[in-house]
């Protein structure tokens, strides 16, 4: 299987399916703490795309669904395909990790003092882990965000925060993300952006102590180094129904060469 042209044959597909259809969060790894309104949804049909020195590793498709179902509160999924390939393995292709959560704003936004509010998020171990189409674990996020808009006609947008990762198994470690962003309304109908974040190490490195003499040298498992990444990206509004979310980036410093997100959105 040619992981590259899978990859690029399944965004003109996604292209294709979205075309008739089209926040913050996606299209960037940094979020924020503005959950959908009271009764309504959102729906996101994406795919996700990240290259590193020895992997390719792509959600296509996979489909998110937001749900406010009281003021302040934002009931979250994400359920995935997901590709996976290295050097050493062949590329498998699979059901991956489920992700749940629950976003709740609890400081709503003035002139003077940003929205604040967190968004647990649970990746549950659904994916089978020995073809790397998932973590093999639950691992917990709970993180603090904040937002505020800003200018003549609020046309600028900030937001960002972290928190913690929890990250269990036997060469994981927890791991904190942070990332801000900034972005600007062009308009009704476009919004650009860029984010910078970072995330410390999640995998431990090998205990040389414990192994033979010609093994100290064994490179470090992914993830051991942590990194710190940026991308550029935003949305494209058809209407008020239908969007077009695009991002793309790479780590200033790590491992990740390339990193994408290409997404439409249906809000009722």
């Amino acid at each position: 299987m040619n992981f590259r042209r899978l990859g690029i044959v399944a965004g003109f597909l996604l292209l294709l399916v979205g075309a008739p259809m089209a926040n913050a969060g996606p299209p960037f790894i940094t979020d924020d703490p503005e959950p959908v309104e009271l009764h309504h949804w959102e729906v996101y049909i994406f795919s996700l795309y990240t290259r590193t020195h020895h992997d390719d590793f792509a959600q296509v498709p996979a489909v998110e669904v937001n749900y406010g179902p009281l003021e302040n509160v934002q009931l979250h999924v994400i359920a995935p395909l997901t590709i996976s390939e290295s050097d050493a393995e062949p590329a498998h292709y699979g059901y991956g990790d489920t992700e749940l959560g629950l976003k709740y704003r609890f400081i709503q936004e003035s002139d003077w003092l940003p929205q604040v509010g967190t968004f647990p998020l649970v990746e549950v171990p659904t994916g089978d882990s020995g073809r790397g189409l998932g973590n093999g674990q639950t691992q917990i996020f709970v993180p603090v965000w904040l937002q505020k808009s800003f200018g003549k006609d609020k046309e600028w947008t900030s937001f960002g925060g972290g928190g913690l990762w929890y990250n269990p198994g036997p060469d994981h470690r927890n791991f904190w993300r942070l990332g801000w962003e900034l972005q600007r309304d062009f308009g009704e109908h476009f919004t650009f952006g860029g984010e910078v974040y970072h995330e410390t190490p999640s995998a431990q490195f090998p205990n040389s102590a414990s192994l033979p003499g010609s093994l100290p040298t064994i490179a470090a498992p992914a993830g051991a180094h942590g990194h710190t990444a940026f991308n550029l990206g935003g949305y494209i509004n058809f209407d008020e129904h239908h969007h077009l979310l695009f991002s793309a980036g790479r780590d200033i410093d790590g491992p990740i060469r390339f990193a994408s997100y290409l997404g439409f959105q249906f809000t009722f």
